[in-house]
């Protein structure tokens, strides 16, 4: 009877153990911080903060004066240390990047509206980090 029960679990608990899985959220979920880091970041500041997309990895940098969008300094963490760079683990990547620049406003409102959905080995695995238009509101 133990063997049957630990047979019924193997079946359908192992597969929810997936490390590809938890690699995705992993990253989901770096990418849903690293935006809400950014969104904070250009209020704080009082400056742009523009978010530069790859196929598998984000990257921050921030407006040199409040009165520019263009973007050419690295943003530094809040202990001194470079930050605003994500990269996926092997086989994670986002779905679709944006064409245009994405970017945070001083106010803190995007340049766009934005919904990036992360896959795994190419197959979409419903995680998707959402970026609302009129208000920045950033959630999954």
């Amino acid at each position: 009877m133990v063997i049957l029960l630990i047979g019924i679990l193997a079946v359908f608990v192992g597969p929810r153990f997936d490390e590809r899985i938890f690699a995705a959220r992993g990253f989901h979920d770096e990418t849903l911080a690293l935006m809400r880091y950014a969104q904070k970041t250009a209020i704080a500041q009082r400056r742009t903060v523009c978010v530069a997309f790859a196929a598998d990895s984000a990257t921050l940098s921030i407006a040199p004066a409040a009165a520019t969008n263009t973007c050419t300094g690295a943003l530094v963490g809040p202990r001194g240390e470079p930050a605003g760079n994500i990269t996926a683990p092997a086989g994670v990547a986002y779905q679709a990047v944006p064409g245009a620049a994405f970017f945070f406003n001083p106010l803190g409102q995007p340049s766009q509206a934005l919904a990036l959905q992360v896959t795994q080995a190419g197959v979409a695995i419903g995680m998707t980090v959402t970026v609302e238009a009129e208000t920045g509101y950033v959630h999954d």
